[in-house]
């Protein structure tokens, strides 16, 4: 029994230790790369900011608000939760606050790709900054709604060893726990994914279909982010299932339901530091897409590559309503909007 327990705490330091680590890299690297994007949508962009900028503006501050709290983590990490249950409750809230922000705010740039490319007289009605920003309204206020339970639930809890902290929600039934569950996986995975993939799906065939050749950027840019959300995030969910299933088989199979539990639990570190990630590479990402890797987080190269996907909008309508107007010789008021716009 003693070695048993000597091999549990020294598995749990290392994971503490592991998960210091990359939440240290993340740190550093996500903290002054989020800035720096903050910084230069806001202060050194000299045209029109294009809705999806605006975007990127947000997801960006959604980032740096969990990414200032890591300090704090990573202490616990190391002596464990030592700042009370309601600093637990506050800090937790603001994860999963940006978990939603960030699947919305995706979820709503590839809406605005797919109505680009697939309907790009009728998006114009709506591209606009003012629409973008109510739609950014909404979005920050499901993101505090839905993460609400986090306020309920979230406990600080005690390992094998005694060391507490700050992972877990606790739920009064296991129905209570069932249904937050099944709720967030649908909320903030199921349904957004189906989303994208159904856009992303339509603008590859269209794409195949133009008569024009162009090099999208910004579909470049909100694929990379997409992609990377999915790596990041698909983890926590698949331990949400398996969290579920656990529930589930409680009281018929009760080997399996402590096997997934303990699934879970050993899970819990790893996923916990890929969405940390997933807050510090966007940044990362947008200078992989300017065009020098090296100068990819110099100001000026950062400024062009948000300046581009600016004039990527105009210059993808532009050539979108010529092709269409010469398959259609009726020019409607609405294509006349359009070609104004451009």
């Amino acid at each position: 029994m003693e070695s048993s327990s000597n091999r549990t705490e020294q598995l749990l330091n290392t994971q503490n230790t592991v998960a210091s680590i990359i939440l240290s890299l993340a740190c550093l690297v996500g903290v002054p790369g989020n800035a720096l994007v903050i910084w230069i949508i806001l202060f050194t962009m000299k045209k029109q900011r294009s809705p999806t900028v605006m975007l990127i503006l947000n997801l960006a501050i959604a980032d740096e608000l969990v990414l200032i709290t890591l300090p704090l983590w990573i202490y616990t990490f190391v002596n464990g939760w030592t700042i009370g249950q309601p600093l637990c409750k506050f800090l937790s809230y603001i994860i999963y606050c940006n978990m939603y922000i960030s699947i919305f705010l995706i979820t709503v740039m590839s809406i605005e790709r797919f109505m680009a490319v697939i309907y790009p007289f009728a998006s114009q009605r709506w591209r606009k900054n003012t629409v973008v920003m109510k739609v950014v309204f909404i979005v920050w206020v499901l993101a505090l709604l839905f993460s609400i339970p986090t306020l309920i639930y979230q406990v600080v809890d005690a390992d094998d060893t005694g060391r507490q902290y700050c992972l877990y929600m606790q739920f009064e039934t296991d129905k209570e726990e069932i249904l937050c569950t099944v709720l967030q996986t649908l909320v903030a995975f199921v349904i957004p994914f189906t989303v994208l993939s159904i856009c992303y799906f339509c603008i590859g065939r269209k794409v195949k279909r133009m008569s024009f050749q162009t090099k999208n950027r910004t579909g470049v840019v909100i694929g990379s982010v997409v992609i990377v959300f999915f790596i990041c995030w698909v983890p926590h969910n698949v331990l949400n299932m398996i969290s579920i299933a656990a529930l589930m088989t409680s009281a018929s199979n009760e080997a399996i339901s402590e096997t997934l539990n303990g699934i879970y639990t050993g899970g819990v570190f790893i996923t916990g530091a890929l969405a940390f990630i997933n807050s510090c590479i966007n940044p990362v990402l947008y200078a992989f897409a300017a065009r020098k890797i090296r100068d990819g987080f110099q100001i000026s190269a950062l400024t062009k590559l948000f300046d581009q996907l600016t004039n990527s909008h105009k210059e993808e309508s532009r050539k979108e309503c010529t092709d269409n107007t010469r398959k259609d010789t009726s020019v409607t008021m609405e294509e006349m909007d359009c070609f104004q716009d451009t």
